[in-house]
């Protein structure tokens, strides 16, 4: 029956998206290993040759030594005056790499490189030249350039690691003069911090020139500036009572009398009002209530106590009245006493009303006095206030220029006071001495590098060897180059005709078609494929042999197998079985016989055979025409197991064709066989049309070539019957 597209999904095993259209192994140890036993002399061979060329190097190079002395780079000196370094250093802490990037770049310029050479006079010296390895032939002559070409060799030759968190600096030289290098370096040191010292000293120089002169003028400035405003105050009559410098008040300009005097009666007359106001809504919160109902009055002593009064006095009338007539003597003096209370309460609330009423006219009348003053000192301000402006002005002026002659001069008094006692901010932790060991070249480092490189060489080579090479040798071979499941390993006849020992089902041959009978037997998710196709890349690979080997095992363990020779171009079949080839698989695919005469039965039991037919003059029509489709349904429906021997894949279109039509294909490999790239052509035409490729099987393989290629690493061996064993087939 034909394969449906489902029935080709992949395992996760195998990577089905590699470059070359091969399906290969995500991981696979053994091929790994085999592939380094394979290549094993190839790799000690390349790792003996860098190893060898790094000895060598290390004979041929003349040892150099490196001489390092250490120096501790502050973000800044200490102050011999008492400045606090910690304050500057938190002040610049998050600079640092900033700041001692600029340290090491100041190491490391050319005046610091002249300073040396000058100290040392290298430019004479010739066991500087050689120490450093230029040739006594390339010195100039010429002194200046003799000069120049030192210090691009003292910039060259030095080396400055930049630390971190730490403000120790290591400064190393290399030369192939171990003394010549110390001298050098602990020259750069001493050097380092001659200058450092020599650029501060040279600043400050420059600093106190320039703030003297800076302090002439501004003592200029201040007196000129004092002169103007005071002959200005004079001429416009202003009486200044407090300095704009000394109160801080500055923009208020002079402040005059007048000023002065408006200020004072502004801030009475505002006291004024607000007393008017709280007067007045005490008088309005009487004046229009019932006389007993306000607060004020309520809350008056006398008023308090005359209600009391009342209040006991309404009461006692009350009793007299319950127990008497009206016109008893009692009740008369109690009426006549309530009449004078009330009477006594009227006049006191009133009088009450009367205070409250007479603070807010005296209120009003401080406010109005107060008010007319400021009204009549307006005038008079307002006439100064052009005067003031121009007076402001020019106290601002006399202030700044003496605010900045006073900094002048402290700093110009600082710079006197330091002049001299200049701290560098670079100190030498310790000198360099003289090395014992030369740095380079080190016979350790030189072997770690001839390995390692030695290593990736032989990696790549093998890597590119591998990749190069598809002739499969040994089973793993299968999986690692090709991405094939392994099905099964053939050996190589021991009598040179497979098909005698075929017969024998004890031979080893037998027994490896039988494992890979049993294999089959669970290479798809339903177990046996019902159609399966047999090819190879090219001819003699061993599939017509694997195609028989299949179709009489199965037969012997009760399968009704059928075995089409599909390989039309060059049959085989027929030959091997001795029979006639007039009728077969042509003739039933262009209607000239039916499928059941073309059936043959050899005397195997229920193995069944179909011959390729009469050759056409268009095979690969035929076997891509919809009657092949029709042909191989047929023949899976009547038989349990139909097997397709397919012509080899390369420049023919039949297998893959035929592939398709199948519920499996099977691709012979001969163990060996030098393909130069013709497998994995082979494979990735026939993965082109998506085949249930169900694996490979490895024919011809020879154990114990194997055995001495790769170390003994394949010492198969397979199982052997006695002598006394029975012989006969099984």
């Amino acid at each position: 029956m034909a394969r449906t597209p489902a029935d080709s999904a992949g395992t996760s095993y195998f990577d089905s998206g590699a470059a070359d259209g091969v399906r290969r192994p995500l991981l696979d140890a053994d091929f790994l290993k085999a592939t380094i036993r394979r290549n094993l002399w190839l790799i000690l061979s390349i790792l003996g040759v860098c190893v060898a060329l790094a000895l060598a190097a290390f004979l041929l190079t003349t040892p150099t030594y490196t001489s390092t002395a250490t120096l501790q780079v502050n973000e800044a000196a200490e102050e011999v005056l008492g400045n606090d370094e910690e304050a500057a250093d938190e002040t610049n802490i998050y600079n640092y790499e900033r700041f001692v990037q600029t340290q090491v770049d100041v190491l490391q310029s050319r005046n610091l490189a002249n300073r040396v050479e000058n100290e040392l006079d290298l430019s004479e010296d010739a066991s500087f030249f050689d120490a450093v390895g230029i040739e006594p032939a390339l010195i100039p002559a010429d002194e200046a350039q003799r000069e120049r070409i030192v210090a691009t060799l003292l910039a060259r030759n030095l080396s400055i690691n930049i630390p971190r968190n730490t403000r120790i600096v290591p400064i190393s030289f290399t030369a192939s003069d171990a003394v010549l290098a110390t001298r050098i370096v602990n020259t750069y040191a001493e050097q380092a911090i001659q200058a450092n010292l020599q650029r501060k000293y040279d600043s400050t120089s420059y600093a106190r020139e320039f703030v003297a002169d800076q302090l002439a003028e501004a003592k200029q400035r201040v007196a000129e500036s004092e002169r103007t405003l005071n002959d200005y105050a004079r001429s416009n009559s202003l009486i200044n009572l407090s300095s704009p410098a000394a109160s801080g008040e500055e923009g208020t300009g002079g402040a005059s009398v007048v000023t002065a005097s408006l200020a004072q009666i502004n801030a009475a007359a505002n006291v004024a009002r607000a007393d008017r106001i709280q007067a007045q809504s005490r008088w309005n919160a009487i004046a229009n209530t019932p006389l007993y109902s306000s607060a004020p009055v309520r809350s008056d002593p006398t008023v308090s106590a005359l209600l009391a009064r009342q209040a006991q006095v309404e009461a006692s009338l009350a009793e007299e009245r319950a127990r008497r007539l009206e016109g008893h003597p009692a009740v008369e003096a109690l009426r006549a006493e309530l009449v004078q209370i009330e009477s006594n309460l009227r006049e006191a609330a009133n009088n009450v009303r009367r205070s409250v009423r007479a603070e807010y006219e005296a209120a009003q009348a401080v406010e109005s006095q107060l008010t007319g003053q400021v009204n009549a000192l307006k005038s008079e301000t307002l006439s100064e206030q052009d005067a003031s402006v121009q007076y402001a002005l020019l106290a601002r002026e006399a202030d700044t220029n003496r605010q900045l002659y006073e900094e002048l001069l402290q700093r110009f008094k600082e710079l006197n006071a330091s002049s001299g006692i200049t701290a560098s901010n670079i100190s030498i932790v310790d000198l360099a001495e003289v090395p014992a060991v030369p740095t380079a070249p080190s016979l350790l480092r030189n072997l770690a590098i001839g390995i390692i490189l030695g290593l990736v060489l032989a990696g790549i080579v093998v890597f590119l060897r591998t990749e190069l090479d598809d002739s499969v040798r040994v089973p793993e071979d299968v999986e690692g180059k090709l991405g094939l499941p392994l099905l099964g390993v053939a050996p190589e006849a021991s009598g040179g005709n497979p098909l005698e020992e075929l017969h024998d089902p004890k031979s080893p041959l037998s027994e490896a078609y039988a494992s890979l009978r049993s294999n089959l037997m669970f290479a798809t998710p339903e177990g046996l494929p019902r159609t399966m196709l047999i090819t190879s890349s090219a001819a003699g690979e061993g599939k017509s042999t694997t195609s028989r080997a299949l179709s009489h095992g199965f037969a012997r363990v009760g399968k009704r197998v059928l075995l089409v020779d599909a390989d039309i171009r060059r049959p085989t079949l027929h030959k091997v079985s001795g029979v006639d080839n007039q009728i077969g698989l042509t003739t039933v695919l262009t209607g000239q016989a039916k499928i059941a005469d073309a059936i043959q039965q050899p005397d195997y039991g229920s193995y069944y055979q179909m011959t390729s037919g009469p050759i056409p003059p268009a095979p690969s029509e035929m076997l891509a025409s919809a009657r092949m489709q029709e042909v191989v349904d047929e023949l899976a429906e009547q038989f349990d197991i139909v097997i397709l021997d397919s012509p080899p894949m390369l420049g023919l279109a039949d297998a893959p064709n035929l592939s398709v039509l199948v519920d499996g294909v099977i691709f012979a490999i001969e163990a060996g066989r030098s393909h130069r790239g013709a497998l994995k052509a082979s494979l990735r035409r026939l993965n082109a049309v998506n085949p249930n490729l169900l694996g490979a099987i490895l024919t011809r393989f020879d154990p114990q070539d194997a055995a001495n290629s790769y170390s003994a690493y394949y010492g198969y061996d397979y199982y052997q019957y006695r002598q006394d064993d029975d012989p006969k087939l099984a």
